[in-house]
């Protein structure tokens, strides 16, 4: 399996199938809104809870995206305004996917713009500190002495 360190990847990972999942589905003909919108829901929840993860914030065990847009900004994280109104795709998770009667109308293109946005937003938080721990390691000795940490002779 994978340690609570690791839940935050694991988190953005299915977030990424998800957002993939719903822009390869966006121009299927005969894809269900209720499938599309299962989707798009789901890289938005799970993006959300990486980053809740990544900062060690306990998130409930729920499918509630105003749930966690409002645990996320009350522990100081700066939600992008892009993703206002997203609370409107809690309806296509899971309950919606286990047989209780679909909701209808999804705007699916803004259903892909949250789901694409909540995702940039979680890479930008989990994974960028590790781009910065690599641009923090000591430089490499360059041999022309001419250069800033170059080989002296």
């Amino acid at each position: 399996m994978y340690g609570e360190a690791d839940l935050p990847g694991v988190l953005l990972g299915l977030a990424r199938d998800d957002e993939f999942a719903a822009k390869s589905l966006l121009s299927v003909k005969g894809v269900a809104d209720s499938i599309l919108g299962f989707h798009a829901q789901q890289a938005v929840e799970k993006s959300l809870k990486a980053v809740l993860a990544y900062r060690a914030i306990r998130y409930p065990y729920s499918h509630d995206l105003d749930g966690f847009v409002e645990l996320c900004e009350s522990n100081g994280l700066d939600v992008p305004a892009d993703l206002d109104g997203v609370d409107r795709l809690s309806e296509f998770g899971v309950r919606a996917r286990y047989g209780a009667s679909g909701p209808r109308g999804l705007d699916r293109e803004q259903a892909l713009r949250w789901a694409v946005c909540a995702v940039k937003w979680a890479e930008d938080i989990v994974l960028l500190p590790e781009e910065d721990q690599a641009n923090k390691r000591e430089p490499t000795q360059s041999s022309d002495p001419r250069e800033p940490g170059g080989a002296k002779k």
